[in-house]
């Protein structure tokens, strides 16, 4: 980047300078969802030979007790083929609090504890971390020497500790405990495990270590637990078949979707009219499959997405390519909502005014078609309110002067974009009324905590991209500044704050709540785990995904799974 075009405090031009523009990578796609055909034959192929399967499954859920029914209930959910069960899995837990309530179970291993722990509260039943007391001592101390050969019960009780809240100590050390524990059994020459199972063991602890249950991807840890379901010697065939083919199922669904999406892509061309900006349409699909995964919610996938994609348009405009007085001028014209006034644009905002219009458009005629029309305002505030979010970081981040980290994180609350995309999202689920969006609206404590962790993670993974080679102040810096620490110690700060970020929304998501729709609270939880995993060891997985995202969506959307059994 030439001198003249470096951002400075002292610059009078300052409001008139382009940020230093960084060049993103293509799309590393091309056309490979854009000509897929939906084979209907198939489908109905696979949902024959699924229906039988189903029920199959269905009797040996109803018959399984005790221990044996919370490990196939596990088994289900992790194999992706639960919401084909969604009324037995619950009543089967109802049944399992009650009577854990009656009966502590004093006789349960590690394993059955922590798993049927998990289960519940990953269901919403208050249960206690108080089931763990019986396995350490009074300083909540877990000993190697007590559980260091019991891998599956080390396993079950290090994803037992992703649904940990604040002030539970003993879950604090059993995370610190079993990750020690399970890195020592992926780097380990010897092993307890005859020598036969220890590369199996070791891929299925170097998955979980990388992809937790709780805060992992549901859609990609099916595609995951699939594989490793069929290596294990306990393996039920019927139950295999079902997953198999069931994902698949799914992956014509998704393939479909993809092949409409790319086409409402193209036809925009915004790939070559906004050069500057990502091209990630197939990305932003992954943040609406995350969000839901089961067959009934196309709608809510491709919505996601098409969002998606728009607020990253509007991010790289204001961030990566306008000057202040062009974001200033632009969110002066978002504001009035009026097509008819943006000839003061210049050309590139024109173009990106119309996609957004054109965006909104689509959406109103959704809502109307399906009841929803109360939302229409409420999405058009929305996508206003993230233009004066966005300006205004801009203006902290080229004008030098950042604010203090809670005016940031604030701010960040709107940058994270969870407005925009859950209002969107509306006219695509039964269950949320006008009284419902005014919730998630009304800053309740579980969409902040979800927003700022979510914006944390992506701090995290893309602070080192806007910082723009030291040109360029981020948040991080902003942290340094506020709090007067180092680069170093700001970040472990940040992970900290995404580690208590996750203990909250855990806690508000566990405790359940009457008045809200269950449907809409899960999206949140859903949008803490596609941050998480999209910002994974401090990358940025969206903005570059050759490296880790792409074989994620390969394997979930370009390869299917061979059903020979």
């Amino acid at each position: 980047m030439a001198a003249a075009n470096m951002v400075s405090v002292n610059s009078s031009n300052v409001r008139h300078l382009r940020p230093p523009t960084l060049s993103y990578k293509p799309s590393m796609w091309g056309n490979i969802f854009s000509t897929y055909s939906f084979d209907n034959q198939v489908q109905e192929k696979y949902y024959e030979e699924m229906e039988a399967l189903t029920k199959e499954t269905g009797r040996m859920l109803m018959a399984a007790e005790s221990t044996k029914l919370v490990i196939l209930i596990d088994k289900i959910e992790r194999l992706g083929v639960a919401y084909h069960f969604e009324k037995e899995i619950e009543e089967k837990l109802r049944i399992i609090y009650e009577s854990t309530k009656e009966d502590e179970g004093d006789d349960d291993d590690l394993l059955t504890v922590a798993l049927r722990f998990r289960l519940l509260r990953q269901h919403q039943y208050a249960v206690s971390s108080d089931v763990f007391n019986k396995f350490v001592k009074e300083d909540c101390k877990w000993k190697p020497e007590s559980h260091g050969t019991d891998v599956e019960g080390i396993l079950s009780l290090y994803e037992a500790a992703h649904v940990r809240i604040r002030n539970e100590k003993i879950l604090d050390e059993a995370a610190k405990f079993t990750v020690d524990q399970l890195n020592h059994i992926v780097s380990a020459s010897e092993s307890p495990i005859a020598k036969e199972k220890v590369q199996q063991v070791k891929e299925k602890v170097q998955q979980a270590l990388t992809h937790s249950i709780h805060r992992g991807l549901p859609i990609l840890n099916i595609r995951f637990y699939i594989s490793i379901y069929e290596r294990e010697g306990a393996t039920d065939e019927s139950l295999l078949k079902l997953a198999k083919l069931n994902f698949n199922f799914l992956q014509n669904i998704y393939r479909k979707e993809l092949a409409e999406l790319t086409s409402w892509w193209d036809k925009f061309d915004l790939k070559n009219k906004l050069p500057y900006a990502r091209d990630r349409v197939v990305e932003c699909y992954l943040w609406g499959n995350a969000l839901r995964h089961e067959p009934q919610y196309s709608y809510l996938r491709v919505t996601v997405a098409k969002n998606m994609q728009l607020v990253s348009i509007m991010d790289d405009t204001y961030d990566n390519y306008a000057t202040l007085e062009e974001d200033d001028l632009f969110t002066e014209i978002l504001e009035r909502w009026n097509l008819d006034e943006i000839d003061v644009l210049p050309d590139f905002m024109q173009v990106v005014f119309r996609f957004i219009m054109s965006t909104y458009e689509d959406f109103v005629v959704d809502a109307e078609k399906n009841g929803k029309s109360f939302v229409v305002p409420y999405y058009r505030e929305t996508v206003k309110q993230l233009g004066r979010a966005y300006n205004k970081e801009q203006k902290w981040i080229m004008e030098r002067k950042m604010p203090g980290f809670e005016e940031y994180m604030t701010n960040s609350v709107i940058t994270s974009c969870m407005y925009v995309m859950f209002t969107s999202l509306v006219p695509g689920m039964k269950s949320v009324d006008e009284e419902a969006v005014q919730w998630l609206l009304g800053e309740p404590k579980i969409v902040i905590s979800t927003a700022k962790m979510g914006r944390t993670l992506e701090d995290l993974g893309s602070h080192e991209r806007e910082n723009r080679e030291g040109k360029m102040a981020t948040v991080v810096d902003c942290y340094m500044n506020d709090k007067g620490v180092s680069k170093q110690d700001a970040i472990i700060e940040f992970v900290e704050l995404v580690e208590n970020g996750w203990k909250d929304v855990t806690a508000e998501w566990a405790k359940g709540s009457s008045s809200v729709p269950k449907e809409l609270v899960e999206l949140l939880l859903n949008y803490g785990r596609i941050a998480e995993i999209t910002y994974n060891n401090k990358e940025d997985g969206y903005t570059d995904p050759e490296k880790y995202w792409g074989p994620l969506i390969a394997a979930l959307y370009v390869d299917p799974i061979p059903l020979h059994i």
